[in-house]
């Protein structure tokens, strides 16, 4: 087990691997419950898996969540998919028991990027805050969470111009989705074998290996994703500033990658990625026409000397309150987040006031 780094409070903890900047442990403690949504890959510690061949680090230590840049593919074939935020060690420089400050050890497209993690005090919530200094190009940037259902679960979403297939099939023979295809409707996306499939009712299959760019509504002020656990009761939620991150990847792998390491293990698996990119494309997509571009939204970071972005997430969850069968809104106002359902009834929860507000 390398050194990892933890920081809790009495709502939430987590464990920071330095090593490759991933979260492989995350918990959240709310009303005398305690949920783990995030998955973390069996093989992490598996001697085989680090034996074989042609595995970047990220894959060889896949867990939770991590940031991309670029997402996917990078321009410089030397650089493995999704950057070197993902693939090479951070510097702690500030450990607090309730949250991490830390800089990348490796300049991205001449950038420095630092990382900033905290678990609130008073509500079950994970802030994170990536900036992003100087470097030239258009960076391609994403979250890259990996939520984990047990069964069967409901997804719902801030309001959406459009659901995206690219040509690239990941697993072929194993996909649900058709590819490629645009939908306005998540309820009824084409399907591999002339159906349509529901993405928000999940599993949307059965051995399968999916992926889907969600295009965020114009003039939408929060982007939100949340998710029902129904064999955990839950409610596992991702927060965006739509403006910064205006694209949710929805990646759907449960049980159809057999190759080693993967082996068919990986089952009830979703990655709820809010990015800007291009979808899955790359790098070298993201200063480019491209079909995410053509909806009318930025695929990348604009980098340049003397120019910062600053990008910021929240994750959340908590017990599924009695009857709650769907979220029909979640909002912030103030120092107040609220969920609320299709009945009208809310749950509020303490909330860093402008937290997703600024990002330059």
């Amino acid at each position: 087990m390398r050194d990892l780094v933890s920081i809790g409070t009495a709502c939430g903890a987590l464990q920071f691997d330095p090593a490759v900047g991933n979260i492989p442990r995350l918990s959240f403690h709310w009303a005398g419950r305690s949920f783990e949504p995030l998955y973390a890959a069996p093989w992490r510690e598996e001697p085989a898996t680090r034996a074989l061949p042609g595995l970047s680090p990220a894959e060889r230590r896949l867990a939770g969540d991590f940031f991309c840049a670029p997402f996917a593919a990078a321009a410089d074939p030397d650089v493995p998919a999704h950057g070197w935020t993902a693939n090479s060690p951070w510097r702690v420089e500030v450990h607090e028991p309730h949250a991490i400050r830390s800089v990348l050890a490796r300049d991205v497209s001449g950038a420095r990027i630092t990382k900033r993690l905290e678990i609130a005090k008073d509500a079950p919530l994970l802030y994170q805050e990536h900036g992003i200094d100087g470097g030239e190009g258009v960076l391609p940037v994403a979250h890259h969470p990996m939520l984990h259902l047990s069964g069967r679960g409901r997804f719902f979403t801030s309001r959406k111009r459009a659901a995206l297939t690219f040509a690239e099939v990941f697993e072929p023979g194993r996909s649900c989705l058709a590819y490629p295809t645009r939908g306005t409707d998540l309820r009824r996306m084409a399907g591999a074998a002339g159906k349509t499939v529901d993405l928000s009712r999940w599993p949307i299959g059965r051995r399968n290996e999916d992926f889907v760019t969600l295009v965020e509504a114009p003039d939408a002020a929060l982007g939100w994703s949340a998710v029902i656990r129904e064999d955990e009761d839950d409610i596992v939620f991702f927060l965006k500033d739509p403006s910064v991150l205006p694209v949710t990847m929805l990646w759907f792998s449960n049980g159809g990658r057999d190759h080693a390491p993967w082996n068919g293990r990986v089952v009830g698996v979703t990655g709820i990625e809010d990015g800007c990119c291009p979808g899955p494309a790359g790098e070298a997509a993201a200063a480019a026409a491209n079909p995410v571009a053509a909806e009318g939204v930025a695929t990348g970071l604009p980098l340049a000397a003397g120019r910062s972005h600053v990008v910021r997430h929240v994750m959340g969850a908590l017990p599924r309150p009695e009857g709650w069968a769907d979220i029909a809104n979640i909002s912030v106002d103030g120092d107040r987040l609220t969920i609320s359902d299709s009945a009208g009834r809310r749950i509020e929860l303490p909330w860093r006031r402008d937290f997703l507000k600024g990002h330059e």
